[in-house]
């Protein structure tokens, strides 16, 4: 049997390759023949040619944001998410063989649409959440901007700035005054450029036009008076605002000479005046309102109160390693960065590599608590924590969840709560040692502190609750 798949995750870094890698090791123990195409952050590889997809009798697709599906039309295509793949992709392919994957787009009409219907009924069972696929959808388009936002303004404050009563300010009119102009611009796309592919997801091509304006109008507050714009809570709103407008419109019955001029034309026009004026004159202020009550909050936070802060941070980035606890405290972490508190990214920039730093390192010290796969896996897990990596913890979670994930998370919760202590504050919304490298990090010392202390707990709770093995030497 030969199959194609795609594998594709939000930050196309480490789920995407793990999920391609799951499915070929599971091919190759069934005798089956795959081809795995990767829509990574570095774009598309091994690309599936027209050849591929003709030949192949059936299409894996184990993505975590929405992917394109109408060249599969005609073929057996079985959907799911990229953790399925890593954990299960045996069981997947053997659905195949089983005959029990539906075709693609194999009927016509209405036809067609009640088996939507029931595609959508099978999903609900399932217990997917289609809001949080168009979420990862919207971030796993940001998430370039924010780096390279975050990273040049980091730059140009560390080899430009001058000290000065407020801090550092870099003199106007200076090379580096222009670097840090350019970091700025690619700040302000990212509400926007949020927004349109959370809605571009829900709605297709028709709601990302919507989606850009609603994101643009929720994070600019001079639309609707307030000094503060909506930030990314605003642009998450107007995202699955203009693209389930949009979609609702799609779906409305026209004449057939209007219908092609309706996604170029008729969608992006009623969509974005509708989720405009929304904004404008209801959502925008009270909005704006609660983003700035919890800067103000997170503000006059002291001790004790930003010690639980860091704690629940920290544990929320390791318990799913890259799932959607830790994408919810990466999101809260990266909004506020714009509102001015870059102190709550810091703590969850230590977390964020606690997790594969020390399962890595108590692979590599307590080796007879570990098989020999897992002890090559800890070698890949150190590499990818350095970058702030989390889910390089995968696959040693996964063969020992019960006794891992509380090692990760009292090493993420210790590293979160000693970066807060620290006032560790972290410019650019990613982790681990990758950042201070680039002078994104204030308070460099304690950030290194947190992070050494947070993998060395993990390691040592690690080695107390995981049993000695058979293979482990």
């Amino acid at each position: 049997m030969k199959l194609v798949g795609i594998t594709s995750c939000p930050n196309g870094i480490a789920h995407t390759y793990m999920a391609a890698e799951g499915l070929n090791k599971a091919a190759q123990e069934k005798g089956m023949d795959i081809k795995v195409e990767t829509q990574g952050s570095i774009g598309v590889e091994n690309e599936l040619t027209e050849e591929d997809i003709e030949e192949a009798d059936g299409v894996v697709i184990a993505a975590d944001k929405s992917v394109e599906k109408s060249r599969f039309e005609g073929k057996p295509v079985l959907e799911t998410d990229s953790s399925e793949a890593i954990n299960n992709a045996g069981a997947l392919l053997a659905r195949f063989e089983a005959g029990e994957v539906e075709t693609y787009g194999a009927k016509t009409g209405r036809e067609k649409a009640n088996e939507k219907i029931e595609e959508e009924k099978s999903k609900k069972k399932k217990k997917q959440n289609p809001l949080y696929r168009h979420l990862m959808n919207g971030v796993s388009y940001m998430i370039p901007f924010v780096v390279v936002g975050g990273l040049l303004i980091a730059i140009s404050l560390s080899l430009g700035g001058e000290p000065s009563a407020d801090g550092l300010a870099i003199p106007e009119g200076s090379f580096w005054n222009s670097i840090n102009q350019m970091g700025n611009t690619a700040f302000s796309l990212m509400v926007p450029i949020l927004a349109g592919f959370i809605a571009m997801s829900i709605a297709d091509r028709p709601g990302l036009a919507p989606g850009m304006i609603g994101g643009f109008i929720a994070n600019d507050g001079s639309f609707y008076g307030s000094e503060a714009g909506a930030g990314f809570i605003g642009g998450i709103i107007a995202g699955f605002l203009a693209g389930y407008i949009a979609k609702w419109i799609k779906e409305v019955k026209v004449p057939e000479i209007i219908q092609p001029i309706m996604p170029i034309l008729i969608i992006p026009i009623l969509a974005s005046l509708a989720v405009g004026l929304i904004f404008i004159y209801v959502l925008g202020a009270p909005i704006a309102g609660l983003m700035e009550a919890l800067t103000n909050g997170l503000e006059g936070m002291e001790g004790g109160s930003r010690i639980l802060l860091g704690l629940i941070l920290g544990a929320m980035i390791s318990f799913d390693m890259g799932g959607p606890f830790n994408k919810v405290a990466f999101l809260f972490g990266a909004a506020l960065i714009t509102q001015g508190q870059p102190e709550v990214m810091g703590a969850i920039a230590a977390a964020i590599c606690t997790p594969p730093l020390g399962m890595g390192l108590a692979s590599l010290i307590f080796k007879r608590k570990f098989k020999s796969d897992e002890q090559e896996a800890g070698k890949a897990a150190v590499a990818m924590g350095l970058v702030g990596i989390t889910e390089g913890a995968i696959p040693l979670a996964a063969a020992d969840p019960f006794r891992v994930i509380p090692s990760i998370m009292a090493g993420g919760m210790s590293a979160g709560a000693i970066a807060m202590m620290g006032n560790v504050a972290d410019h650019v919304p990613h982790g681990g040692p990758i950042v201070a490298v680039f002078g994104a990090i204030d308070n460099v010392l304690m950030f290194f502190v947190a992070i050494i202390v947070g993998t060395i707990v993990t390691a040592l709770l690690a080695n107390i609750l995981k049993k000695p093995t058979m293979e482990g030497s």
